[in-house]
């Protein structure tokens, strides 16, 4: 009975531990296996641990080459889908125009549509307009589709943010300018770190809507796929585990920013 008591007083925790074993196993596979020295051409199977890859991530041709690539058109997209998405999410929330039902829902149908959609439409495009496929379709493919997330995330802020802030900014004389640089920005500041984040992990991880638009040009993702058929290079989980854990540095660092800001505001 104690047991019994014990497990639903802590039953959400357990659950929430167990999904995020489940969700973190395959980032502990590829850690584990990136200390592998496998015998063949395929690192599916543990066979000595050895650390010659660690000590050698370029090793393999091309490799360095399309992680390079993939985030330098990861960047760029950012850059430009967070810089569009933060000007339409505050057309959409602060101004009244024609057609703005049919803009917030338009916002919503990359999202909502199969990449694969998107990917051939985009294609369709580019092909008809003559452009030679290459690293500029794939930016603005990109770009395209991370759109909406970086408008959905800004435009949740932006929403939630007090008018009377900016207002009593204005008594004080403050011109729109500096209103908006002092007050709006580091209000919205949050949403758009996190639809700019956002939208720099779907462009660097995307596969389909590049594999479509990219010609010859091979970004990471299509070199992992190309490589996975002729075998997988213990190279690639090295990658796989460096990003992993820059991006919960990245997450710690953020929570310890946010802790210190809280303490200093209480």
């Amino acid at each position: 009975m104690f047991f019994v008591n014990w497990l639903k007083r802590h039953f959400v925790v357990i659950a929430g531990l167990i999904t995020l074993s489940y969700l973190l196993l395959p980032n502990i596979v590829v850690t584990v296996f990136s200390f592998n020295k496998p015998k063949g051409r395929f690192n599916y199977t543990w066979q000595q641990f050895s650390t010659d890859a660690w000590k050698d991530p370029c090793g393999v041709s091309g490799l360095c080459g399309s992680l390079s690539l993939s985030l330098q058109i990861a960047v760029w997209a950012t850059l430009g889908a967070t810089v569009l998405g933060t000007m339409i999410a505050f057309a959409l929330v602060r101004y009244r125009f024609r057609a703005r039902g049919a803009v917030n829902s338009l916002i919503f149908m990359p999202m909502a549509m199969p990449e694969v959609v998107m990917a051939a439409s985009l294609l369709t495009l580019f092909l008809n307009l003559g452009a030679q496929l290459g690293f500029w379709t794939i930016l603005i493919a990109h770009i395209m589709f991370c759109l909406s997330f970086v408008v959905t995330a800004v435009k949740a802020r932006v929403m939630s943010m007090d008018p009377r802030l900016e207002e009593a900014a204005r008594d004080l004389y403050a011109g729109p300018l500096q209103t908006f640089v002092r007050v709006t920005l580091p209000i919205a500041a949050p949403g758009i770190a996190a639809g700019a984040l956002l939208a720099f992990a779907l462009s660097f991880d995307d596969f389909i809507i590049t594999n479509f638009n990219a010609g010859s040009t091979v970004t990471f993702p299509m070199f992992v796929w190309g490589s996975a058929q002729r075998g997988t290079p213990v190279q690639i989980n090295v990658i796989g585990t460096a990003m992993f854990l820059v991006a919960v540095l990245l997450v710690l660092f953020s929570m310890v920013i946010g802790n210190r800001r809280h303490k200093q505001k209480a």
